[in-house]
């Protein structure tokens, strides 16, 4: 991997967030996507279009996926591969709070091998590369260590505890939500929750950039049936995401229907 991959999309999350705070709180058009898939604002789609501009033009060579562009087969033919959500948590954007994301990351031959999340209203900046560890802001992250299912603090849809989802009662955990995905996956990374769960079908775009650091936080990533997490497949979709320190990763898998 060229070792300026990392500052590739560091550079491209700072853009992102310097369009969507022109954006922010300033009435976007919003529209809602076929099929109930959520809205978009001309926000989503400004990003997207800078993205792509930016970070294809610096590597040709690169496949690109990503939630606002028409997915295109050609992806899969690349070495490496853009994965790409302009803004998640768009419906927080719109509300105008601060929660919302840019979230970049680089895969090859199905692995994340560079990612960044940024909350620009938040000034943070989560980055991983592979083998080289996890950090917020430059300074290195970690999980919790938890290894305790009862009590432990998780962040997951308040459905993901009906009881038709687990092998006996569901666990007593403290429940916490944030509406971008790829936050949650940082904040288990960084340690401040023990947890993060998503039963539904997922998006590459949304878990490539957090799984990688997560990973280089040390927390174990997989889908929820337990196996790892494949990226630019030709459905770039993957069956949920659980994540947590090794121990309770284990306790939650084994507990779950």
């Amino acid at each position: 991997m060229p070792v300026n991959d990392l500052d590739l999309l560091v550079r491209a999350a700072l853009e992102a967030g310097r369009i969507a705070t022109g954006h922010w709180r300033n009435d976007p058009q919003v529209w809602d996507k076929p099929g109930h898939q959520g809205p978009v604002t001309e926000a989503d789609l400004a990003i997207d279009t800078a993205l792509r501009e930016m970070l294809v033009t610096a590597r040709p060579d690169y496949g690109w996926l990503s939630e606002e562009t028409e997915d295109s087969m050609d992806r899969l033919e690349a070495e490496r591969v853009f994965i790409v959500d302009p803004l998640d948590g768009t419906r927080a954007f719109v509300k105008g709070e601060r929660s919302f994301s840019h979230v970049l990351a680089v895969a090859e031959a199905g692995e994340v091998i560079a990612a960044a999340v940024f909350l620009p209203m938040l000034d943070r900046m989560f980055t991983a590369v592979r083998g080289e560890g996890a950090a917020l802001n430059g300074a290195p992250i970690r999980h919790s260590g938890r290894a305790g299912l009862e009590g432990a603090t998780m962040l997951a849809a308040r459905p993901a505890l009906q009881p038709e989802f687990w092998s006996r009662r569901p666990p007593m955990v403290d429940l916490h939500s944030r509406p971008s995905l790829a936050y949650r996956q940082c904040l288990v990374a960084q340690g401040r929750f023990d947890a993060m769960l998503t039963l539904r079908d997922s998006w590459h775009w949304d878990l490539a950039a957090g799984a990688l650091i997560l990973e280089e936080a040390g927390a174990v990533v997989t889908d929820r049936r337990g196996r790892p997490l494949q990226f630019n497949t030709p459905q770039p979709q993957s069956p949920g995401i659980l994540a947590a320190p090794p121990a309770l990763h284990a306790e939650l898998l084994a507990r779950l229907a």
